[in-house]
């Protein structure tokens, strides 16, 4: 017995014809690049707010001490240390076509994925324009996002460094990206 095969043309989510008309805004913007930089260095820093290491620095001394110690927590250290791939992670992310705004980038797989997921795992044959086994990969978007991520890390460095040093009882977010980033006309 032939089963009938239905089959199901879906256009890329990211390039869509469809979404151009609408004069959506497919490539992230300066404020979502700026938004999941600081999540994720806020979440790299926060790891290890709490460590109790101690860094010794400077020149063996005769008596096989070192001059001074640092706490790793407030170090420059952990500043590099959580700097250091931020812009890599980015790539954890994927396009939720389905949300609004910023949170159309989230970890995870979209509703719109999954469902298309279960219906060729159904045995129906879902056309997106590029194989199945890319389907995972990161999307155009997510990497211009990353792309953006690195330029502005490099040209706000001195920015987040200062917030560590001696901010960091503001939000980070508020502080690079509404103080330093973006201008106030683009804000909202």
């Amino acid at each position: 017995m032939l089963r009938p095969l239905l089959l199901l043309f879906v256009p890329l989510l990211a390039g869509s014809a469809a979404a151009e008309e609408e004069g959506e805004e497919r490539l992230p913007t300066k404020c979502e690049v700026c938004k999941f930089l600081t999540l994720e260095l806020q979440s790299a820093l926060d790891k290890t707010k709490h460590s109790k290491e101690v860094l010794e620095l400077g020149e063996v001394l005769d008596n096989g001490k070192r001059k001074r110690k640092i706490k790793y927590n407030t170090s420059e250290t952990r500043l590099a240390d959580a700097m250091d791939n931020i812009c890599v992670r980015i790539l954890q992310y994927n396009i939720h076509a389905e949300r609004p705004g910023s949170l159309r980038y989230a970890k995870g797989t979209s509703e719109t994925m999954m469902t298309l997921k279960n219906l060729v795992s159904k045995g129906v044959k879902v056309e997106l324009g590029l194989p199945f086994e890319m389907w995972d990969e990161p999307s155009a978007e997510v990497t211009d996002l990353k792309k953006q991520c690195e330029k502005m890390l490099e040209q706000y460095e001195e920015v987040v460094e200062d917030w560590y040093f001696h901010h960091q009882e503001l939000d980070l977010e508020r502080f690079l990206c509404m103080s330093h980033v973006l201008e106030t006309n683009n804000q909202g």
